[in-house]
């Protein structure tokens, strides 16, 4: 017996891949959010490189967490997004182990329940420098 290869969920107005599953996260409640991931060009030949991504509906509830290799993103040449209901927040951390000592960036976005449908939101990604010396 043969697979198929599992088909890549687009957005409709981007065609950027989404991360798999991160659509309707919070059961009855519409996504209102299509949150872009935008990585700087000089980060993509990173070879060790993700982004740790969390929803929290609550803050007592962390609701979703993935990891994104960096390397995904020289795959996918229109990027990667998420999609998110108006409501939480959610963290995206940009982690590099290779260095000495690791580098890391977070970024962290209140979403108001406001928000109407179908709001873009572009977070730019971009890793801290290494320090002098560091490997």
């Amino acid at each position: 017996m043969t697979q198929q290869p599992q088909q890549m969920l687009r957005s409709v107005g981007s065609d950027r891949a989404v991360v798999p599953g991160w659509t309707n996260i919070v059961p009855g409640v519409k996504d209102a959010i299509e949150l872009q991931l935008d990585l700087q060009e000089s980060d993509m030949k990173r070879e060790q490189a993700l982004l740790l991504i969390e929803f929290w509906a609550t803050p007592e509830n962390l609701t979703l967490q993935s990891l994104l290799p960096v390397r995904a993103f020289v795959g996918e040449p229109k990027g990667w997004c998420v999609f998110l209901p108006a409501q939480g927040r959610v963290f995206i951390r940009a982690i590099d182990p290779q260095p000495s000592p690791p580098l890391l960036a977070a970024h962290g976005i209140n979403l108001d329940p406001q928000t109407p449908v179908g709001t873009t939101v572009h977070v730019k990604v971009e890793f801290p420098k290494a320090a002098p010396g560091s490997n």
